[in-house]
């Protein structure tokens, strides 16, 4: 098993959303946050965790 790290500069998460277009072309590694490819229900489902952590930090 290889670790793998988002490619996302600055981003020390696991990267654990691999995507490659095709078998020639080595696979990109992405946390969920920084993934690319997400569907419009995974979209909104992140930015409504952001959202309420950000909610959290205004009221500490």
């Amino acid at each position: 098993m290889y670790v793998h790290y988002c490619e996302e500069e600055g981003c020390k998460e696991w990267g654990g959303w691999g995507n490659s277009p095709s078998p020639a072309v080595p696979t990109r590694w992405w946390c969920f946050e920084h993934f690319p490819h997400k569907s419009y229900e995974q979209e909104q489902a992140l930015r409504r965790k952001l959202e309420a952590a950000e909610r959290e930090n205004v009221i500490q």
